[in-house]
C-alpha cells in the first residue's frame, strides 16, 4: 500500500494577479493563511485555477517555490508540474521537488495528446526522474485525452505514481479504475459536485475549486465522509450545490477569481485569453453569494 499525500480538501488555490497581470504575492500569502486557518488539508498550487497556462517558467517557479515556503510545511503542498512536453515536465518536476513540493500534479498531455500506451511511456519517464509522490490528472475536457482505466492499473505499478485527480465525468469508469488499481492508486475528486459519491467508493478527498471560497465547508464535507458519516456529508453537499454550479458558470478560474474580489481579496483578473465575467453573469453571481452570506 503506498502512503497518502493527503486525505480530505485539497484547495486549488488560485494565483492572485495586479491589474496589469503581474502576481500579487501578498495576496498569495493572504489566501494561503485563510485556507490554512479554515482548515484546508492541502493546497494545489499551479493547476488549472492557478492559471498555469499563462504563467511563464519564471512565473511557474516562482510561485511555486513562494507557496511551499510560506506554507512552511503547516499542509501538504502539491505542485501542478504537467506538460504537454514530456521533457519540460521533467523540468518543471525537477524544480518543484527541488523546492520542497509534497507531491507533483501531472496533467495528461494536451493539444498534441496521445495514445494510452504513450500515456504510459510520459508518465514513467517523469516519474522515473523525480523522487517526489506524483497525482495524474485526467481532465479530458481541456485536454481531448482520458485515461482508461486499464492505464491507470498500468501506470499504478510505479512506485511513485501514487493518486489521480479526476475529472472525466464518467463515475462508472472511475469506479473500475478504483476496482483494478486498489490500495496502489488513491484517487481524489476532480469536480466538487461529485466529491461525495466518490468519497462513497473509496476516494480519498478533493482537490477543489469550491475551496477557495468555503474551505472549511469542504474540509467538513471531506471530514464527515472519512468518518463515514454519510447523513451529514449529504446535507452538506446538498446545502451547497448551488454555489458550486455557480462557480463555473463560466470558464474556470473567472467565477472564482471574481467571487473572492467579491469577498474582499485582491484577486485581480484572470490573463487574457480569459475574459471578465458579462454584467449580467456577475449580478447572478452576487445573487448567489447573498444567498450563504459571502457578500451583503
Amino acid at each position: 500500500m503506498k502512503k497518502t499525500i493527503f486525505t480530505g480538501s485539497g484547495v486549488a488555490i488560485v494565483t492572485p494577479m495586479y491589474e496589469d497581470g503581474k502576481v500579487n504575492y501578498d495576496e498569495l500569502a493572504r489566501l494561503i493563511e485563510f485556507q490554512i486557518e479554515q482548515g484546508t488539508d492541502a493546497i494545489i498550487s499551479c493547476g488549472t485555477t492557478g492559471e498555469s497556462a499563462t504563467l511563464d517558467h519564471d512565473e511557474h517557479c516562482k510561485v511555486l517555490d513562494f507557496t511551499i515556503q510560506h506554507v512552511n510545511h503547516r499542509v501538504p503542498v502539491i505542485a501542478g508540474t504537467g506538460s504537454n512536453d514530456t521533457m519540460y515536465a521533467v523540468q518543471l518536476a525537477q524544480s518543484a521537488e527541488k523546492s520542497g513540493a509534497d507531491g507533483l500534479l501531472m496533467v495528461t498531455p494536451y493539444y498534441n495528446k496521445t495514445s494510452q500506451s504513450g500515456l504510459v511511456r510520459h508518465f514513467t519517464y517523469v516519474a522515473d526522474r523525480v523522487n517526489t509522490p506524483i497525482i495524474l490528472y485526467n481532465v479530458p475536457s481541456r485536454t481531448g485525452c482520458n485515461i482508461q482505466p486499464e492505464t491507470y492499473l498500468e501506470l499504478s505499478k510505479h512506485p511513485n505514481i501514487v493518486a489521480t485527480k479526476e475529472a472525466n465525468g464518467n463515475v462508472a469508469s472511475t469506479i473500475q479504475t478504483m476496482s483494478l488499481c486498489g490500495d496502489e492508486l488513491a484517487v481524489y475528486s476532480g469536480e466538487d459536485d461529485l466529491t461525495l459519491p466518490l468519497m462513497a467508493m473509496g476516494g480519498k478527498g478533493v482537490i477543489s475549486v469550491f475551496a477557495n471560497v468555503m474551505p472549511k465547508t469542504m474540509h467538513e464535507l471531506c471530514a464527515a465522509m472519512l468518518k463515514g458519516d454519510l447523513e451529514t456529508a449529504r446535507s452538506i453537499q446538498y446545502a451547497h450545490t448551488e454555489l458550486m454550479k455557480a462557480l463555473f458558470m463560466d470558464v474556470n478560474p473567472i467565477p472564482v477569481k471574481e467571487t473572492l474580489n467579491m469577498m474582499g481579496y485582491a484577486c485581480g483578473p484572470c490573463r487574457m485569453p480569459l475574459a471578465p465575467l458579462s454584467e449580467a453573469a456577475h449580478e447572478k453571481l452576487a445573487a448567489v453569494m447573498k444567498k450563504y452570506g459571502l457578500v451583503k
